[in-house]
């Protein structure tokens, strides 16, 4: 006959003796004045959705980052908008120009990708090949229209040695001279149209311009030099204010960022207390520290919001508009 195992002592917490508190003395960080409200549609006004949207998280955040544009606006602080070419490519140049024509954005600094598609939009009316396809023959990025009208604006730009054009105005003022039928759709020449600078970023060798016999790479670094000075020169007025936005680029604008900002500091600008904001489909790094964390660590705030460019800039720039409006 098997013997009876001893009985353990017991190792586990009285719940009797737990404390308890009334629930009107707990800090709670959602209360139902927070929650959404119901928008139905026969309410006349984006306005009504946007004060439908809860008062919690990212809704908050966006709500109190379209006030600081506007703020920023309001006290000629600068509102500098960074972007990849994924902004053009699905469609947004138009809420761009839109923001751009309400005097919301007094920089706009791109990557040259992003250039590119501008151009081609407002050139041809169409843009972004099949890089999978094209690149089985070798004809990715060969279109030669596209080089011979960027290439060749940056050369003579650079011959004509006037220190003062840059890569972004010398392509904007191309195409307000030659005035094609998809000019409204161009971020490039809306700026040089409306007095505010435009810079364009390139990393030697990223772009399909680069690799056509076209391109010269003197001229191409020195325009884009040119521009990174420009930038440096509106992150001086980034001080007590301002809003400093990154629009999907992953790499190439947070890194100049962080650089135009170092030399604005290191030239004596208190280039604090403003505001970033990163609008991207996923977190990545180099946005994170480099326009979200570092540059407000400080002094300032910086946001991160997650999801597609042609969900949230549409979302955005109706915001902004919005706030205009009230």
């Amino acid at each position: 006959m098997t013997e009876a195992l001893p009985m353990k002592t017991e190792k586990r917490v009285n719940l009797k003796r737990v404390r308890t508190i009334p629930i009107a003395r707990r800090d709670s960080k959602v209360s139902s004045a927070q929650f959404a409200k119901l928008f139905s549609g026969h309410q006349d006004s984006f306005r009504a959705f946007v004060s439908s949207l809860p008062d919690i998280l990212m809704a908050k955040d966006l709500r109190a980052l379209v006030s600081e544009v506007r703020r920023s606006r309001s006290t000629r602080k600068p509102v500098i908008w960074m972007m990849g070419a994924h902004v053009v490519k699905v469609g947004l140049a138009p809420i761009v120009n839109d923001l751009i024509e309400r005097d919301m954005i007094s920089h706009v600094a791109m990557n040259s990708a992003a250039a590119i598609h501008d151009v081609e939009m407002a050139m041809w009316g169409k843009t972004s090949e099949d890089v999978a396809a094209n690149l089985r023959d070798g004809t990715f990025g060969m279109a030669r229209e596209t080089g011979d009208f960027i290439n060749s604006t940056l050369t003579r730009a650079y011959r004509k040695r006037i220190a003062q054009t840059g890569y972004g105005e010398a392509l904007g003022n191309r195409l307000l001279k030659e005035r094609p039928e998809g000019l409204s759709h161009s971020i490039l020449a809306t700026c040089i149209r409306k007095d505010i600078p435009v810079t364009v970023h390139a990393a030697l060798g990223t772009d399909i311009i680069h690799q056509q016999p076209s391109m010269d790479g003197a001229a191409t670094g020195e325009l884009s030099m040119r521009d990174f000075r420009s930038l440096a020169q509106t992150c001086t007025g980034l001080v007590g204010g301002g809003v400093v936005f990154n629009i999907g680029s992953a790499v190439i604008l947070p890194e100049v960022f962080l650089k135009a900002l170092t030399v604005a500091r290191n030239l004596g600008s208190e280039a604090r207390g403003f505001t970033t904001a990163v609008f991207d489909m996923y977190t990545h790094y180099r946005p994170t520290m480099n326009v979200k964390v570092r540059p407000t660590q400080d002094g300032g705030t910086g946001y991160f919001f997650i999801g597609h460019h042609e969900i949230m800039i549409p979302l955005l720039g109706a915001m902004i508009v919005s706030e205009l409006e009230q």
